[in-house]
């Protein structure tokens, strides 16, 4: 089997994530995205993981999950 296409891949990070998130593990679900993304030439540098470096810098936003379903959801 090749390679999957950008939105394959984007599609199976999210999955991943958010089946962390949806356990109540907002962290490991951040961390899942961010570490997904970078195992594919396509999504290594999406913008969004730089967004979401940044968001750790925020207090409290890793421990709400609703901002990172947020973040999760909102990549394109």
């Amino acid at each position: 089997m090749g390679m999957m296409s950008e939105d394959e891949h984007l599609d199976w990070a999210k999955k991943r994530a958010l089946e962390y998130l949806d356990a109540g593990d907002t962290r490991n679900a951040f961390t899942s995205m961010m570490s997904d993304l970078s195992k594919h030439p396509d999504t290594k540098h999406h913008i969004g993981m730089e967004l979401g470096a940044n968001f750790m810098l925020l207090p409290g936003w890793i421990d709400n999950p609703t901002e990172v379903r947020r973040w999760i959801v909102g990549f394109r």
